[in-house]
This record gives C-alpha cells, structure tokens and sequence, in this order.
C-alpha cells in the first residue's frame, strides 16, 4: 500500500505526468513487496516551493508506504525517483527531496490491514 506525493513547482504536461506515473509504478518494486498494482500516486504541479532562497525547479516527493522501514531500499528508491523527476521534468538532483513515512495502520475498503 505505497502513496507517492510528488509536489514541484513547475508546470507538468499530460504527457509527462503519464511517463512519471508509468515510471514510479516500476520504480517502487525497489522496496520488497510493492507493486504498481497498490501504488497510489499524487502528482502536485506549479506548487509554491522555494529551495535554498530560489523558486528554481525542485520537487518535494513523500513516499509512504505500509509495514516496516528499509533503509536499503528506501535508498534505492530515492535514487530511482531522482532520476526520473530529473529525465521528465528537467529537474536538478540536488533540488529533490524525498521523505519516507512507515506506517503500521493503513485502513483500506472499509477497514484496516
């Protein structure tokens, strides 16, 4: 049961959106036992984000995802979404943050798991 949100300050195409959420449902198998089947994705463009004092093109991206924490694929992961907001949305990697949240209630279809 992963959620990515993806905030950034740039405007973000059709197009582009559909080749970010094709590439976040591949990218998130990086953590064991998540597929694009559960993944549920926000895409958030032309938000009011300022990095370093600058409005430049950055991303802010929150994964949250049910059960335990992994830092080894959580590490893999950041890498994987960095990449891709840096191929579709011309963003600079080091304008990227990505902050992950394990949570051990996630309620679903009338209940919780």
């Amino acid at each position: 049961m992963p959620f990515i949100n993806v905030k950034t300050n740039i405007s973000v195409s059709g197009d582009a959106k559909i080749a970010i959420k094709s590439a976040l449902g591949q990218a998130i198998t990086a953590i064991p036992g998540k597929t694009e089947s559960w993944l549920m994705l926000e895409i958030e463009p032309d938000c009011i984000l300022y990095f370093k004092g600058d409005a430049s093109p950055a991303a802010m991206v929150e994964v949250s995802i049910f059960g335990e924490e992994n830092s080894e694929a959580f590490c893999n992961l950041t890498e994987k979404i960095c990449i891709i907001l840096n191929r579709q949305l011309d963003i600079e990697l080091s304008r990227i943050y990505v902050k992950y949240s394990a949570v051990k209630n996630w309620g679903w279809n009338g209940s919780n798991f």
